[in-house]
């Protein structure tokens, strides 16, 4: 990447590559689980050292800045600035020893994202972007892949850790993609990645339900300057709060919008 690297980014990058150390500290050894709240979500000793060395990454250079993370709150400042952290998405992965996971570390600024990291450890790759910039993989630009309907198409989704509406939803859509004659569908288990998949062209798309920001903030960022599309599930921007997320190459866009809306999906 050229001269377009900036401070704020490169402060993402060094943040989700620290996190990447304690991941490599923690991962395929003996870990305390705990669930949260009685559901299917794990947390572990390595989240929350994750999160804890991203802040303080960043706090040596940003201290006045704001933090939206999932595993602690943060005492707001009057900074325009948010980092919105996921320190290991994948937990679930994580703690079964799969080794699909990864550190997500975005920034907005006044509602606006202008930095966005993903690291993942296991094949040492470094997804991420600055508006403007493109978006980069170990320092090669990525481009969404080329596919125009959906038989050309691997999309990746996710299920909502509760076994409810939001589950059902989504094996609905499965079986309504299949019926649609989609070339395949996977199922990762982390949502930063799949979302960075997408912006290298892995992926043609992906969908899932409910999403906080922490999961999608940086992917977004990293798919729009692949060249891909990033929206609600009728198309609208996306805010930066929970919501249903929808990425793709931008050409399938509408398509997958179309079978999503095709029968029994929730209001984003």
């Amino acid at each position: 990447m050229g001269s377009g690297m900036n401070e704020f980014l490169e402060t993402a990058r060094e943040a989700a590559l620290e996190a990447g150390e304690v991941h490599a500290k923690y991962f395929d050894r003996d870990l305390q689980i705990d669930e949260k709240s009685g559901t299917h979500d794990l947390v572990t000793e390595a989240d929350f050292e994750s999160e804890r060395i991203i802040v303080e990454t960043i706090r040596q250079q940003f201290p006045d800045h704001n933090f939206l993370a999932e595993e602690e709150r943060y005492e707001t400042t009057d900074s325009e600035y948010t980092w919105i952290i996921d320190p290991l998405d994948g937990t679930n992965n994580f703690a079964s020893g799969i080794p699909v996971f990864c550190a997500s570390v975005a920034l907005a600024c006044k509602g606006e994202l202008i930095a966005g990291a993903i690291y993942d450890l296991t094949r040492d790759e470094l997804f991420y972007a600055s508006p403007g910039e493109g978006a980069y993989l170990n320092g090669q630009r990525i481009r969404v892949n080329d596919a125009g309907i959906l038989s050309q198409a691997i999309l990746a989704t996710g299920f909502f850790y509760d076994r409810g509406p939001d589950m059902k939803n989504t094996l609905r859509n499965i079986e309504k993609f299949f019926l649609s004659d989609v070339r395949g569908i996977r199922r990762f288990g982390a949502a930063a990645l799949d979302m960075a998949y997408v912006a290298s062209g892995r992926f043609t798309g992906f969908w899932e339900f409910s999403l906080h920001p922490w999961d999608f903030a940086a992917g977004k960022l990293i798919v729009e300057e692949a060249g891909g599309m990033v929206t609600g599930l009728h198309g609208e921007e996306l805010p930066l709060e929970s919501h249903y997320v929808v990425a793709s190459n931008g050409s399938i866009h509408q398509h997958i919008l179309d079978v999503l809306n095709s029968a029994g999906s929730p209001e984003a």
